[in-house]
């Protein structure tokens, strides 16, 4: 009886392993935990890669607008030129973690025989806060083939670091542990370009 009662216990146990063996019923459940979080990482990969490539395209149109807009002018004034990077700034939204810096800096190359290029004025804007830059008759440098003598260059470089949004948060807080790893790329570019309506377009207050 002893023995008889062992095998059917042990038969019961058997039966209960098999059947769960052959349940399927928690199979997708599990699979679904496993592959969850690899979605979500693609997801924000995806998401964070495509909206980077975009803003840095923002940035570089930030030259290329505010360079366009300086060189249109046959004079200018200080006022002129902070509006003038005013627009620029305003091109990034809706980005708005970070702030952008621009330069834009008037370049008078000498009518020498070894031409020496000097800043004619310079104005920047960091953030919100608007200032001269370089000054006046100091010493710069341009592009080997742009250095032609007795010619007026506008510069402008625009900069922004660049803060992914996983690693950002409303209150400026340190998000998900990968603001060290991720946080501030450097985005930036250069424009130079030449006067289009007089052969200088002189700062009268710069």
């Amino acid at each position: 009886m002893y023995r008889a009662g062992a095998q059917r216990g042990i038969s019961a146990v058997m039966a209960r392993a098999m059947r769960f063996c052959r349940d399927r019923r928690g199979v997708a459940a599990i699979e679904f935990a496993f592959i969850v979080p690899v979605l979500l990482i693609m997801y924000f990969i995806t998401m964070e890669a495509s909206q980077a490539i975009e803003t840095s395209k923002k940035v570089s149109r930030i030259g290329s607008m505010v360079a366009d807009l300086v060189t249109q002018q046959q004079t200018i004034v200080k006022a002129d030129l902070d509006a003038i990077m005013k627009i620029g700034t305003s091109t990034l939204q809706p980005y708005n973690r970070s702030s952008p810096s621009i330069i834009i800096t008037g370049i008078q190359i000498t009518d020498e025989a070894s031409p020496k290029v000097q800043v004619a004025w310079s104005r920047k804007v960091v953030g919100t806060t608007y200032s001269a830059d370089a000054a006046k008759d100091s010493i710069t440098t341009v592009p080997a083939t742009l250095k032609i003598r007795n010619t007026f260059l506008v510069r402008v470089q625009s900069n922004l670091a660049y803060q992914p949004i996983i690693t950002w948060s409303a209150n400026n807080a340190k998000a998900l542990g990968l603001t060290a790893a991720f946080n501030n790329i450097s985005m930036g570019e250069t424009y130079y370009l030449r006067p289009r309506r007089s052969p200088t377009i002189p700062c009268s207050d710069c």
